[in-house]
């Protein structure tokens, strides 16, 4: 969904010759797969916008839609049901008739970058994007971070200074000098939840406190 002063980035978008590079290699690998620049899912009028750092090699950049198709999907997928912030089924695929409820989800990276670690670079070519998605969402009051990378650009794009009065801290809620509130979460990766970084429990413990801050 567009709104004047906001634009995805093009499917074939050459902004990052690295991560444009890996996606052609990928469609020759995978055909079938989405291989492109994942657009974010939600309304524009949502008042809360999830963002992760960039698509997943099995997840969005197979199927297109932000944390669909991986395990980090199945854990925030499952919470944003718990806590109001979708209906319906999530059935890991872009048909499945999920719909978020006052919530959108991006990603600060819109590509996929090798090993899943964007450089300096590719953030800052691709940070007009989230920028210009945050400015035209005007009923946004609460942002979250789904990693430090995501609170990094979060802040960056929001031209937040000094940065580091607003460190990354699990389950922390800062309010922002513009007025936005922003949750900080550890990234609901695999690897998280297996090493025990993060637990269910603490995932939905950031979301609570989400939903606190926006009642039903």
């Amino acid at each position: 969904m567009a709104a004047p002063g906001f634009e995805e980035p093009p499917l074939d978008c050459p902004r990052c010759p690295r991560l444009a590079a890996f996606l052609s290699e990928l469609r020759a690998l995978h055909p079938d797969w989405k291989n492109a620049p994942v657009r974010s899912f939600g309304e524009l009028e949502a008042r809360l916008l999830i963002v992760g750092l960039a698509p997943g090699m099995r997840g969005a950049n197979r199927t297109g839609r932000p944390f669909t198709g991986d395990y980090a999907g199945d854990l925030l997928y499952s919470t944003l049901l718990r806590f109001g912030f979708a209906e319906g089924t999530y059935g890991a695929n872009p048909g499945d008739g999920l719909r978020l409820v006052d919530a959108r989800i991006a990603n600060a990276v819109r590509c996929l970058p090798p090993e899943n670690k964007p450089l300096p670079a590719e953030f800052t070519a691709c940070r007009p994007f989230i920028q210009a998605e945050i400015a035209v969402m005007p009923k946004l009051r609460v942002l979250v971070a789904l990693g430090k990378g995501a609170h990094d650009q979060i802040l960056l794009a929001l031209a937040v200074r000094p940065a580091s009065a607003y460190p990354f801290i699990h389950a922390r809620l800062h309010t922002l000098p513009n007025g936005l509130l922003l949750a900080d979460s550890y990234h609901c990766s695999r690897y998280n939840t297996n090493t025990g970084r993060l637990t269910t429990a603490m995932f939905h413990d950031v979301f609570e406190s989400v939903r606190c801050a926006l009642p039903a």
